[in-house]
């Protein structure tokens, strides 16, 4: 039987680039804290080949092994600010752009208008 790898489809040249750096910072922050693969694949409940693929910042592996590798290097809570609405330029700029000029106040049924009574 031929098992037959998945094609991913090509990534732009910043992506690439963004994943292998964070493959070289992920086995970087591993060295500094003298941690062998062999411990980190371990501890992340992932096989040390695995592990290596993460450290080349291959696309291939999935979000939540990078999210758990993280995790065991005590840097998870970074993930959480990558697409934070405060670091959102573009869209805070979209945003503000679409903002009313002015807001009337509603009025509700049986409220009285201009010069009449309630």
């Amino acid at each position: 039987m031929v098992v037959m790898a998945r094609a991913l489809p090509p990534l732009p040249v910043p992506i690439r680039r963004a994943l292998r750096q964070l493959g070289t910072d992920l086995r970087d922050a591993r060295r500094r804290r003298r941690i062998p693969i062999a411990l980190l694949a371990q501890r992340a409940m992932i096989s040390e080949t695995t592990l290596r693929k993460v450290e080349r910042g291959d696309p291939a592996v999935s979000l939540g092994i990078y999210a758990t590798v993280l995790f065991v290097l005590g840097l998870a809570d970074r993930l959480s600010n990558l697409a934070a609405v405060q670091h959102d330029r573009v869209g805070l700029a979209l945003e503000d752009e679409r903002l009313p000029q002015r807001i009337r106040r509603r009025r509700t049924d049986g409220a009285a208008g201009p010069g009449g009574a309630a």
